[in-house]
């Protein structure tokens, strides 16, 4: 039979994955008012941010209650510390979402500079990587998670061919200057979110072995 603080615990890793849903769904929506030219749509995401902001507070809040008057030890106090660390990358994962939506206002008030082919492919991965590192979380698969982090190249690699094909545009046509720049920043953002997915993957590790490898060469990962 669980005991009250084992049903806190497991209380609380649903609330960070109700987190982490809301934010997979705010990068979904935010590229699909992008590419789809849906300025509700980002609207609507930017909108349901404080949302994200509350969950956030509120997972904060549980940690230090339950550290406070758990005193908890060992895998169990890990767990909370993860907890408050990852939340906090999902939350800025959200302002990113808030801030590629800003971008997707603007850029649908203009013509469209070209068809989004790569700029779909990155969130695909970015997102796949958010969602990853959180099932490795559930499942406490620490395999799972140094996977994840094998995939932050693709998101780089991605991000420069991206910067070079606009850099092309905007030498051949300084018209297109403004609306460039405004889609770099969109690639920019989505390396953001693998980086902070990278961060979650990181923090699974470290709270199923107990190593911490922030800094560390992974292998199969830069």
């Amino acid at each position: 039979m669980s005991t009250v603080f084992e049903r806190e615990l497991e209380d609380l890793k649903g609330t960070v994955l109700k987190l982490g849903s809301l934010v997979e769904k705010a990068i979904s929506d935010s590229i699909k008012s992008l590419v789809e030219r849906n300025s509700k749509l980002a609207a609507d995401v930017i909108d349901k941010d404080p949302q994200v902001n509350a969950l956030d507070v509120e997972i904060d809040e549980e940690c230090i209650r339950l550290i406070a008057l758990r005193q908890p030890r060992a895998g169990d106090l890990r767990l909370i510390t993860t907890a408050m660390k990852i939340t906090t990358d999902l939350e800025r994962i959200g302002d990113i979402a808030v801030d590629i939506s800003e971008r997707a206002l603007e850029l649908n008030e203009e013509p469209q500079l070209k068809p989004y082919i790569d700029i779909p492919r990155m969130a695909e991965i970015a997102q796949g990587m958010v969602r990853d590192a959180l099932d490795a979380l559930v499942k406490g698969d620490s395999a799972l998670a140094r996977e994840v982090l094998t995939r932050d190249d693709m998101v780089d690699n991605l991000n420069w061919q991206v910067f070079n094909e606009l850099l092309f545009f905007m030498i051949r046509d300084p018209k297109t200057v403004s609306r460039a720049v405004k889609i770099t920043y969109v690639s920019k953002y989505i390396e953001r979110i693998a980086d902070h997915a990278t961060n979650i993957a990181e923090m699974v590790v470290y709270l199923v072995e107990g190593k911490i490898i922030r800094h560390m060469a992974i292998p199969g990962a830069k």
